[in-house]
C-alpha cells in the first residue's frame, strides 16, 4: 500500500453463476493466469491483504489470498460485500469483480486517496455507476445487512444509507490514467473473453473471430458451477 493511503484492504467477488458464459469465468486462462489470478495479480502490490469471496474456496487454494464464503448466500454481489467487509481487518477496501482484467493501480489508488470521510467511493461515467470497482468502508455493513433483510440486492442499494462520494472518471483523463473503457471492461460471455486477449495482443479482433470464439465456448462449456 502506497504511504500516502488510508490502510485498505483489497476484496475480489468470486461469486456468481457466470449464466452468459456457460462455465466458471474465474478460472478462464488469460495469458499466462486465469481471470481470477489476473485479477488478484494486479492487487497485489496496493494491499497487504486480499480476500477472495467465494463459495467454492477449494478452487482456488493456491490463488496466496485469504479466501471466505458469504455469510448470506444467495443475494449477488451484495452478499460478496458483505462477506468481504466483514472479513477485513480494515476500514477501507477496494471491491472488485473478478472478471476486471484491465485494472489501474493509478485509479484504484486515486479512489482510496478520497474515502477518508465517505463510506463509499464510486467511479461514475454520466449516469453509470461502477459498483464493483469502487471504495467501501465496514460503516457500511449496517446498511447492507438492511438491504439484505429488506430483500433489496441490487449492488447500489444501500447508498441512500451511506455517505458516497462519486468520482466523475470522464473528468480525469488529463490526469494520466488509463482508458476508463478498458478498466472497465468485464467479461461476462466468450465474445468479451476474445475481446480481453485480443486486447492484450495489441490488436483488435474481427467479427469472424469473435463469433467463432463464442460458438467455441457455447460448444466447450461444461455448465454446471459458475463464479462471477
Amino acid at each position: 500500500m502506497p504511504a500516502n493511503l488510508p490502510p485498505a484492504g483489497g476484496i475480489v467477488l468470486a461469486g456468481g453463476k457466470s449464466t452468459r458464459m456457460g462455465t466458471n469465468k474465474a478460472l478462464l486462462p488469460l495469458r499466462d493466469k486465469s481471470l481470477l489470478a489476473t485479477v488478484v495479480a494486479a492487487l497485489r502490490p496496493l494491499f497487504a491483504e486480499i480476500i477472495v469471496v467465494t463459495n467454492t474456496p477449494e478452487l482456488y487454494r493456491d490463488l496466496g489470498a485469504r479466501l471466505v464464503r458469504d455469510v448470506i448466500p444467495g443475494r449477488g454481489p451484495l452478499s460478496g460485500f458483505h462477506a468481504g467487509l466483514l472479513a477485513s481487518p480494515y476500514w477501507h477496501n477496494f471491491i472488485v469483480a473478478c472478471d476486471m482484467p484491465f485494472l489501474d493501480p493509478a485509479l484504484i489508488s486515486y479512489l482510496l486517496g478520497r474515502a477518508p470521510g465517505y463510506d463509499a467511493v464510486v467511479p461514475r461515467r454520466g449516469e453509470y455507476l461502477q459498483p464493483l470497482h469502487a471504495v467501501y468502508s465496514r460503516g457500511c455493513l449496517p446498511a447492507i445487512e438492511a438491504c439484505l433483510k429488506k430483500g433489496e440486492y441490487q449492488a447500489f442499494a444501500f447508498y441512500p444509507r451511506v455517505r458516497v462520494r462519486y468520482i466523475d472518471v470522464d473528468r480525469l483523463k488529463d490526469r494520466g490514467f488509463n482508458d476508463p473503457e478498458e478498466v472497465f471492461f468485464n467479461i461476462n460471455t466468450p465474445a468479451d473473453l476474445a475481446r480481453a486477449r485480443y486486447r492484450l495482443k495489441g490488436k483488435p479482433p474481427s467479427h469472424q473471430i469473435l463469433l467463432k470464439e463464442e460458438d467455441d465456448g457455447r460448444k466447450g462449456s461444461p455448465g454446471g458451477r459458475g463464479e462471477n
